[in-house]
């Protein structure tokens, strides 16, 4: 039997484990989340991508 595991889940389980050993802080597991989303290419992929670009976008026009 196939058993497939979703790359974006893979990646909320060891980021959950990070939290719970405390090896990373929330910001971190911030980015590691969404660039899960990222890699993983899932549905929420697409948005979260814009989501990226336009906080990018934001912080470079601070100057």
């Amino acid at each position: 039997m196939l058993v497939t595991l979703s790359t974006a889940f893979l990646f909320a389980v060891i980021t959950g484990v990070l939290i719970w050993a405390r090896r990373v802080t929330l910001g971190t597991a911030a980015m590691v989340w969404l660039s899960g989303f990222t890699i993983a290419a899932t549905g929420l992929a697409g948005p979260v991508n814009a989501a990226l670009a336009s906080v990018l976008t934001a912080l470079t026009r601070l100057h």
